[in-house]
C-alpha cells in the first residue's frame, strides 16, 4: 500500500469513527441536569421488547417510549434481567409518576407497575437514579432535537400541572 492509499484509509476511517460518535449522541434526554443517551421505543414492536433479555445498561443510559396518545399506561418487567426506574411523563413531558426500582422477573406472572395518571411517555434508566435525583411530580424531561424530530406527533409545550 502506498503511503497516500494509507493515508486515504486512516481519513475514511477516522471519518467514519466520528460519524459514529456523534450518531450515539443526539439520542439524549435531560432529566434534572442529569443526561443519558437513549434507545427510543416508538413502535408496538420496539415497546413490547423494551430491555427484555439485557443482563446489563450503561448507567448514562436508558429508553425512552412514545406512545401515540396519553392515556393510563402500565409496564411490566417480564423477561427483564435488570432492575429499572420506570418514569411516566404525560404529553408535555411532566413527569407522572415513578415506580422505583421495578426488579427483574423470569417467570409467568410477572406484576404490572401502572402510572398514576395518564402517560404518553416512559423513560426507563438503571434502578436508583429515579431517588438519586429527587424526582418530583412536574419535573419536566428535555429531549434533544434528533429524539423530538423522530416523535410523531411532537410532544406539547410544557406548561404547570393541571
Amino acid at each position: 500500500m502506498t503511503p497516500l492509499m494509507t493515508r486515504v484509509m486512516a481519513l475514511i476511517l477516522l471519518t467514519l469513527m466520528c460519524v459514529g460518535c456523534a450518531t450515539g449522541s443526539q439520542d439524549w434526554v435531560e432529566l434534572r441536569g442529569e443526561r443519558y443517551e437513549v434507545e427510543l421505543a416508538l413502535d408496538d414492536a420496539s415497546r413490547m421488547r423494551g430491555l427484555m433479555f439485557r443482563d446489563q445498561m450503561a448507567e448514562t443510559h436508558g429508553m425512552l417510549f412514545a406512545f401515540d396518545r396519553q392515556e393510563p399506561q402500565a409496564f411490566w418487567m417480564r423477561n427483564t434481567r435488570i432492575p429499572l426506574d420506570i418514569i411516566y411523563f404525560d404529553e408535555a413531558l411532566r413527569l407522572v409518576s415513578v415506580a422505583v426500582g421495578a426488579p427483574p422477573c423470569t417467570t409467568k406472572a410477572c406484576p404490572s407497575y401502572p402510572s398514576k395518571g395518564p402517560a404518553r411517555f416512559v423513560l426507563e434508566l438503571n434502578a436508583g437514579h429515579a431517588q438519586r435525583l429527587g424526582l418530583q411530580r412536574g419535573d419536566v424531561l428535555t429531549l434533544s432535537d434528533a429524539v423530538r424530530k423522530r416523535i410523531d406527533p411532537a410532544p406539547k409545550a410544557p406548561t404547570s400541572m393541571p
